[in-house]
Order: structure tokens, then C-alpha cells, then sequence
């Protein structure tokens, strides 16, 4: 089977793990129409045997109205493409994944890419698509 791990946010990105252990991830697309096309096409290539992650995450206290507004309807575009993909999808909460992975991180993102990069040498790991290579890594494992 193959899997999708999303980190959601303007920030985040989305990886995917094949059936044969493959990985690669894509920093989270700008458009909507991006963001469908990169799952649609994840969808269509894996055959309708996949699954996704998607990070459940919520807005701060510290965040501003405009910024927990933004974030809270791109965590909606987000749950819509993968409908609209035919893509299945689980919510999963960061201490859940992290503690999975071996990488509470408090956050601090290093403690993710450094994880990231233990789990996938061959990928150029950046602290965008390192959440996303590892909520990937923990859905692959369910």
C-alpha cells in the first residue's frame, strides 16, 4: 500500500512512501488547483490502494485571527483535495506520529529532520517536508 503523510500549512508539505519503500515529498503546493493535481495524481498512480495522514493540528493562542483563520481553511482544502482524490485519510495527532518515530520534538524541527534523515539517507531532507516524510513513515507502519 501506498502512503501519504501531510504536514498541513503554507510550511508544510506532502510525502509518499510506495508500496516498495520509495519515498519523496513535495513542499505543500501554493494553488488549490497544485494541491489537487499532486494528490490526484498520487491517487491515480497508486491505483486506489493508498492512504493518508494528515497531521491534525490546531490553531495557537499566539496566532492572530487573520493567521488562525488562514491556517484553519487551508487544514479544510486540505481534507477536500483528498476527498476530491478519492484519496482515504486519517486524522493523527503529533504526539501520537512523534512518539511512533522516535522524535518528541517540543517544537523544535531539528529533532524531525534529524529523524527524517536517519530514516531516508537518499532524500535531501529539509525542515519543510521532514514532518511529512515521517507522519508518511508512521501511517506506512499502521
Amino acid at each position: 500500500m501506498t502512503t501519504i503523510g501531510v504536514d498541513p500549512g503554507a510550511n508544510g508539505a506532502i510525502a509518499l512512501i510506495d508500496e516498495r519503500g520509495n519515498a519523496h515529498a513535495h513542499k505543500m503546493p501554493d494553488t488549490l488547483q497544485d494541491l489537487f493535481e499532486l494528490l490526484n495524481s498520487y491517487s491515480v498512480g497508486c491505483d486506489g490502494n493508498c492512504r493518508a495522514y494528515l497531521e491534525q493540528v490546531h490553531s495557537s493562542p499566539q496566532m492572530g485571527v487573520k493567521s488562525a483563520f488562514t491556517f484553519g481553511n487551508g487544514f479544510g482544502h486540505l481534507e477536500m483535495a483528498l476527498t476530491a482524490a478519492g484519496i482515504p485519510f486519517e486524522r493523527v495527532r503529533p504526539q501520537v506520529w512523534q512518539k511512533a518515530m522516535g522524535c518528541m520534538t517540543k517544537g523544535d524541527k531539528n529533532v524531525s529532520k534529524r529523524r527524517s534523515q536517519e530514516l531516508f539517507p537518499s532524500i535531501k531532507v529539509t525542515h519543510a517536508i521532514a514532518d511529512a516524510l515521517l507522519i508518511a513513515s508512521y501511517g506506512a507502519k499502521q
